[in-house]
């Protein structure tokens, strides 16, 4: 096929250069614009558009594209068969959902209706889920709305940050997108109408929703949170009035009273009351304006007492 292909962050890079190892034709790479990264505020590339240079590729930029008379008549002369959308950033208009022939082929990383939105991934872990997956959909005007193309699930280890789980979901979605291409030529993929009566949002992920709330949250909850959370906005809570970021933290085998937000200090270990008698330990942390370190090492040099309150 002739493609269009629109993706920005390293997730999209495996499905990329499946597409060119599968032999199709992409005629365009777009990316969304060079950001400043670190303190340095460097101009940085997106991997997508790295990768796409490397192998010899066209990209473009555009800032936006709704309205970008220039960019539109771009990708009309190309007149694609397929645009593929992996993580691009950017909300595809009415005027490129209708200009290829097997339409805009998006990847999502979730199993759709489940987790619709920005952060499905990080939802998904967040969330608790056990299974998660990879959804090729034909795009429409909807927020992740589109009929189905094909799915495969992916199981959610116990310990499985979302930051590990990325790194997999694009490697498994990059050969689900090339079996879906084959199948849209072939006809032998038959877009299947999703269930909205069974949908769930993942809403982009905002700073506050780090913040551990050990009064409305059991200790399982908070550490799902966490996995889910990585690497940002993690996990964080405050003590003295100052920010305490849980780096590492596990699920203590304790289950007594205890008011949510209280700590005790059994054998220099850092135990948190959490709702519904449960108890999380923060077993790596770091206080603002210091190092990260061992919760040991933390409670050796802090003074801390057992019944002190974080939050």
């Amino acid at each position: 096929m002739k493609l269009v292909f629109c993706g920005t962050p390293r997730f999209a890079v495996p499905t990329l250069e499946a597409l060119i190892a599968a032999g199709h034709q992409i005629a365009l790479v777009v990316s969304q614009p060079d950001r400043p990264v670190g303190r340095a505020q460097l101009m940085t590339a997106p991997p997508v558009k790295e990768t796409a240079l490397a192998a010899g590729l066209d990209v473009t930029q555009p800032e936006k594209i709704k309205n970008n008379a220039e960019f539109r008549t771009r990708l009309e002369n190309i007149v694609p068969d397929a645009i593929v959308v992996v993580a691009y950033g950017r909300i595809v208009p009415p005027w490129m959902l209708a200009l290829p022939r097997f339409g805009c082929i998006n990847l999502h990383a979730s199993l759709l209706p489940k987790y619709r939105g920005a952060a499905p991934i990080q939802w998904a872990v967040a969330m608790g889920e056990t299974v998660t997956g990879n959804t090729t959909m034909l795009l429409e005007e909807g927020l992740d709305t589109g009929p189905i193309l094909l799915q495969r699930e992916i199981a959610i280890a116990p310990n499985q940050t979302a930051a590990d789980l990325f790194e997999v979901l694009a490697k498994e979605g990059s050969p689900l997108v090339v079996e879906t291409l084959s199948g849209l030529q072939d006809r032998t993929i038959k877009p299947t109408p999703q269930d909205h009566s069974r949908a769930t949002l993942a809403p982009i992920l905002d700073r506050e929703d780090g913040r551990m709330d050990f009064s409305a949250r059991t200790a399982t909850e908070l550490w799902n949170r966490w996995r889910g959370f990585q690497p940002w906005p993690g996990a964080y809570t405050s003590l003295d009035g100052k920010k305490l970021i849980a780096h590492r933290m596990q699920v203590a085998g304790k289950t007594s009273p205890g008011e949510p937000g209280t700590v005790e200090l059994p054998d220099h270990r850092l135990l948190v009351a959490c709702a519904q008698n449960s108890w999380i330990e923060i077993t790596e942390l770091q206080m603002e304006g210091k190092k990260r370190m061992a919760a040991s090492e933390f409670l050796r040099g802090a003074g801390l007492h057992s019944g002190i309150r974080l939050g």
